[in-house]
């Protein structure tokens, strides 16, 4: 179909995550299209990127700096965590963002297609000596939530 050819060529385009400078801690992560939040707007975007971490690994997803100081702009779950076994996930592993205007000064953000809007940071993590976990994940965001 028709959308999907679109859908490819947006993918096609994504920029790799990429460090700015040596010293950074953050990967930035591009947007794969151009969008606008008026103030107490939301969007989900997919991003098209994918990691594969080590098993000791998670990747936290945070707003630029920038963009949070100068418009508030919030990830709506405040901080991303990408486990290790998403990259397995059954929508492929495929990172989204669910970002919000949160700004109180009426300000709109717009985000151009290939500009930095979030960064990934690979931390590393311990368990306690007597974790007893032994889930598998079968699903994508959300699909560990304990009922």
């Amino acid at each position: 179909p028709e959308d999907d050819l679109t859908i490819r060529e947006i993918y096609d385009e994504i920029k790799l995550p990429q460090r700015a400078t040596r010293h950074s801690a953050g990967y930035d992560i591009f947007a794969p299209i151009f969008f606008c939040l008026k103030p107490g707007a939301s969007i989900t975007i997919p991003t098209g990127i994918r990691v594969e971490l080590k098993k000791d690994r998670f990747l936290m997803c945070v707003p630029r700096s920038g963009l949070g100081f100068k418009f508030r702009l919030q990830l709506d779950n405040t901080t991303g965590v990408i486990d290790a076994d998403y990259f397995e996930a059954n929508n492929e592993g495929h990172i989204f963002a669910k970002l919000t205007n949160d700004g109180k000064e009426n300000k709109i953000i717009s985000i151009k297609q290939g500009d930095a809007f979030m960064q990934g940071i690979i931390l590393r993590y311990d368990v306690v000596e007597d974790d007893a976990a032994d889930g598998v994940r079968h699903g994508g965001l959300g699909s560990t939530t304990r009922r």
